[in-house]
């Protein structure tokens, strides 16, 4: 794959840590992240924007396996890759710790997978796969609808929006987001874990609604739940992710 992404990294050696957003974020939604990953990770971490997203090419159709394969030329070559991904990013860690992609992941965590969908849920997500973005008059109201579609409403202010998540084109402002990854449909997690050659974490925020306990149960016997907090956990509270890395690790 040769689709060109906008990739922030830092910190230097192994074992790596892959960072992957969620749907219609960027890799900045890790920042909360990066004072404890510079302080303490004993690595390199990588925070791509997935291919759709961001500074990241699209790509012509979206799949878990497509986004995989476009991610996996970012990851410095390792012999220990731990991936921590966040909803959609979770399922593309999983699809990497298959081995397919040749990245060598030791360890992945999927963090607020959502991991049960109805027909009417795919449907809806099919058919916004097949609307243009907006556009808007001004920067601001193109930030509120990032922050709208990555789940970040009162977690972000506008202004602190990353300039990648935003584009300012003929006839104004329009988030920098490809649409047609909406349709990339629901993950065979069953299948996903059974085909992982590293260990398997799921985890969500206590308050999530979109990954529920008794659901990552139906998975896994020990999911990982964040007391207080809901989907977007890393946001909310990035320390609380600090043992969770740190069992990924070890």
């Amino acid at each position: 794959m040769s689709e060109r992404l906008r990739v922030q990294q830092g910190g230097d050696g192994g074992p790596v840590l892959l960072l992957l957003h969620g749907l219609g974020a960027t890799g900045d939604v890790w920042r909360g992240l990066l004072d404890l990953l510079n302080d303490r990770w004993p690595g390199r971490w990588v925070a791509p924007d997935l291919p759709g997203h961001g500074g990241s090419e699209a790509l012509a159709s979206y799949s878990f396996g497509r986004l995989a394969a476009a991610v996996a030329p970012a990851v410095p070559p390792a012999d220990r890759v731990v991936a921590l991904g966040h909803s959609l990013g979770g399922v593309v860690a999983l699809t990497l710790a298959s081995g397919r992609f040749g990245v060598r992941v030791s360890a992945v965590c999927g963090l607020g997978i959502k991991v049960a969908w109805t027909e009417e849920e795919l449907a809806r997500a099919r058919a916004l796969s097949t609307r243009p973005n907006p556009k808007y008059a001004s920067r601001r109201e193109a930030a509120e609808r990032h922050l709208k579609l990555a789940g970040l409403t009162g977690l972000v202010a506008p202004d602190a929006v990353a300039a990648a998540a935003i584009a300012e084109g003929e006839g104004g402002w329009t988030v920098a987001f490809d649409p047609a990854a909406f349709a990339v449909g629901a993950p065979d997690m069953t299948g996903l874990i059974a085909a992982s050659r590293a260990p398997v974490v799921l985890a969500a925020g206590e308050r999530d609604p979109m990954s529920t306990a008794r659901e990552l149960r139906a998975l896994v016997p020990d999911p990982v739940i964040l007391p207080g907090l809901g989907h977007n956990a890393h946001v909310e509270d990035p320390a609380a992710l600090w043992p969770l890395l740190q069992r990924l690790a070890s």
